[in-house]
């Protein structure tokens, strides 16, 4: 059972778009809190506790996987959607240091290396000694060596090139919902949008 409640839920935002993923056992907590409700992925009614207990017993021989507590028998929270909070869903992504950091997956944009976060730099493409901006556009990891070469040039200048151009990404791809989802059912909400949004200074 401890491994059912390690499992990751999906979490909805009050609009039910999908925002994170915790693991099971925290999201009981928020429905037992009342601030979530458990989502049946093939009808989409929302539940608490008591009605998903009740659900889960009359499924229990299609499904005999269950999460037992003396006093409930759920099955795994594939999704919950939040009840007072509508969340950020498709707002622009914040420009920080550690949404930078997801953006390019911790990997130097100019030679793909990852050699952890301590080992990485911010490197403005063109520098802000002559005019950069500090921008999703302008802003990408650089490793320590790529960093170096650079210096205070263009990428042109230092005769590299950066393996992809930078973009805003998307909320999609900040929230760190994983790429292959764990329940089929999250095919229903998850989009497989790309790379596409803002980064403010």
């Amino acid at each position: 059972m401890s491994s059912l409640l390690e499992t990751p839920t999906l979490v909805l935002n009050r609009s039910w778009t999908p925002t994170h993923t915790l693991p099971a056992k925290l999201a009981i907590c928020l429905v037992a809190r009342d601030a979530a409700r458990i989502i049946d992925p093939s009808t989409y009614e929302a539940h608490n506790l008591k009605s998903w207990h009740d659900l889960s017993l009359s499924r229990s021989k299609e499904n005999p996987l269950l999460i037992r507590s003396e006093l409930l028998c759920l099955a795994p929270l594939e999704v919950i959607v939040l009840t007072g909070y509508s969340g950020v869903g498709d707002q622009q992504v914040t420009f920080s240091r550690l949404n930078l950091y997801r953006r390019d997956k911790n990997t130097c944009q100019y030679c793909g290396v990852r050699p952890g976060t301590k080992e990485l730099t911010i490197d403005h493409i063109m520098p802000r000694s002559r005019g950069g901006e500090l921008s999703w556009e302008n802003c990408v990891l650089a490793c320590v060596t790529c960093n170096k070469r650079k210096a205070n040039r263009t990428p042109e200048e230092a005769s590299i090139k950066l393996l992809t151009p930078p973009k805003r990404p998307s909320w999609s791809q900040i929230r760190r919902i994983p790429t292959h989802p764990i329940w089929s059912s999250w095919e229903k909400f998850v989009s497989d949008a790309y790379w596409q949004q803002e980064l403010k200074n």
